[in-house]
């Protein structure tokens, strides 16, 4: 292999040199010559001693401009390459960049080929704005690569990318690859030095030219992509350049991921299965359809990809997991997906895996495990308050609700003012009819949270079921309607206020409005309740109809079918 450019080495090294010469160290590592080279003989007069001396303990005090100075005559008069490289440090740390840039000069005499040396005036030069001197230095250099000269600017580009003055760098860039116009490496250099001063029109002008000269070359076109608006320009520039070069791997990633940000969920699957083609076992692109296809609702693509991306061992596997053990479960292989949730050991899948497990155990007839293994999560989790909620949640489905109010009342004696608690004790409450101790509840959860809107929706819906006070109701819906004006929960709540209120038509418009943005069993059971109040019985069947395919246990919504059943 060939050696590192010189030119490319000169620019890797800058941002490193910059800093070890901003923070003098110690003397005697600094001034430890690290290339082979012939020291002078010189003698240790006492004239050098003290001047070294008073260079060093100014140094030392903090006091770099007579540190560098000092150090500057000791250069000339002994023409040390230790010496003269620490009166370039100290003169870099003073910022006197022409005593520093003068030590270089004295040490590149000593050593021409030192590379440290050129790096360090390199950066000062840069500091000190001496764009044009620093481009025509550079410049000799990039002339001497010769058909590498593309490659050697491009790595100069990123040696540059940490130099905190962004403009004077696209400046030095202008310069650099004025003489290489045929070049598209050259334009593309100049375009990403451009687009980190936030001048898209030079470069978009850049990134063009470079386009015409290598219409295939994969990195302009990322680069264009990148400065186009993203959306709708961006997708058609990279679907149009795939189409030409549907080998590009990097480009068909950036276009699947542009899609995804976009919400095209199902082209951009396309996409990552027409990558995974060409990478079968990169875990990203495994990873990436079997979301996609999550997302998109193919659930039988998405559980092989994910499948074999845990077998491949690489990453965080634990979501990977999570999905399978959902996929499980939707497919009724409900052992299996217990073995694929108890497999998530960590991350912010494992409090959601342990509750999905035992809601699993639970449809198996196991509830006595199922709340065993909450209790146990419970204790090792720090009393997450979410695995309290779950348990009672497994009661009051199993029709336990006497047991399910007194679970949460024994943790409410624990967390007295726990806002979660309060609610599911409330809901519970509600449950057995008990309206005194569901409002007591709901405002001692209003009085904590004063500006979530839950508590208000809670108890104006109440209200209004029980079809009790509902002027209240309708206060206490509006408050929170105000706190949270696209709930769709919160407008069912408005509109089954309404209804009670004999307010049909307002009712109508408002659950309307619920239902297309949440179509809920409950909300789905209002609106059709409405839709037969006011004589449109084949309008709220074929509601409750729709309802039911999609939520055929709901209790709300089976009761509202079965009351109005011919």
């Amino acid at each position: 292999m060939k050696p590192l450019l010189p030119v490319a080495a000169l620019a890797l090294g800058l941002l490193a040199i910059g800093a070890s010469a901003q923070t003098p160290g110690n003397p005697h590592v600094a001034m430890a010559a690290k290339e082979a080279v012939d020291l002078p003989r010189q003698e240790l007069t006492p004239q050098i001693l003290y001047q070294y001396l008073l260079a060093e303990i100014a140094a030392q005090r903090g006091q770099f401009g007579l540190a560098a100075g000092a150090y500057l005559d000791l250069a000339r008069g002994t023409r040390d390459p230790r010496i003269v490289r620490r009166a370039a440090e100290i003169a870099f740390h003073a910022r006197q960049f022409d005593t520093a840039l003068e030590a270089i000069s004295i040490w590149l005499s000593i050593e021409p080929g030192s590379q440290q040396a050129k790096q360090m005036q390199a950066t000062m030069l840069l500091a000190g704005g001496r764009i044009d001197e620093l481009a025509a230095n550079l410049g000799r250099d990039l002339a001497a690569e010769g058909p590498r000269v593309g490659d050697a600017l491009l790595q100069l580009v990123r040696g540059f990318s940490r130099y905190p003055d962004r403009v004077a760098v696209n400046r030095l860039f202008v310069a650099l690859t004025k003489p290489y116009p045929q070049l598209a490496e050259a334009h593309l250099a100049l375009a990403q030095t451009a687009m980190s001063v936030g001048d898209i029109d030079q470069a978009r002008g850049a990134i063009d030219r470079a386009l015409e000269l290598r219409p295939d070359w994969e990195p302009a076109a990322l680069a264009k992509a990148e400065l186009l608006p993203k959306g709708r320009p961006q997708l058609e520039f990279l679907k149009a350049w795939l189409g030409s070069n549907p080998g590009a791997q990097q480009a068909r990633l950036g276009f699947a991921r542009a899609l995804v940000g976009e919400k095209r969920y199902e082209e951009a699957r396309a996409e990552f299965r027409t990558l995974l083609e060409a990478n079968p076992d990169n875990p990203d692109i495994l990873y990436a359809v079997g979301i996609l296809s999550l997302q998109v609702n193919a659930v039988a693509d998405a559980e092989l990809p994910l499948r074999r991306y845990v077998e491949l061992g690489r990453g965080d596997l634990n979501p990977a997991r999570f999905y399978l053990g959902q996929i499980a479960e939707q497919a009724e292989r409900l052992d299996d997906a217990i073995r694929w949730y108890d497999l998530v050991d960590g991350g912010e899948n494992l409090l959601p895996a342990k509750i999905r497990a035992a809601r699993v155990l639970a449809r198996q007839k196991k509830l006595d495990e199922a709340r065993a293994r909450l209790a146990a999560a419970h204790a090792t989790m720090g009393g997450d308050a979410r695995l309290i909620v779950a348990e009672g949640h497994l009661l009051r489905d199993a029709g336990r609700n006497d047991e399910a109010f007194a679970f949460f009342a024994k943790a409410l004696e624990v967390q007295p003012d726990q806002p979660d608690l309060l609610y599911e004790a409330s809901l519970a409450a509600e449950k057995l009819g008990q309206l005194e101790i569901v409002e007591r509840l709901l405002r001692r959860l209003i009085a904590l949270k004063p500006e979530s809107p839950q508590g208000y929706n809670a108890l104006g819906y109440t209200f209004a079921d029980h079809n009790v006070r509902l002027d209240e109701a309708a206060e206490l819906v509006d408050k929170a309607l105000a706190l949270a004006p696209d709930d769709s929960f919160i407008l069912d709540s408005k509109g089954w206020v309404l209804f009670r209120l004999g307010k049909f038509e307002a009712a109508l418009e408002t659950l309307k409005r619920a239902y297309a943005k949440q179509p809920d069993a409950e909300i789905a059971a209002h609106l059709g309740e409405v839709l037969w109040k006011l004589g449109r019985a084949d309008e709220a069947r074929d509601i409750w109809r729709e309802a039911a395919k999609t939520h055929p246990t709901n209790e709300a919504l089976n009761a509202t079918i079965k009351r109005h059943q011919p």
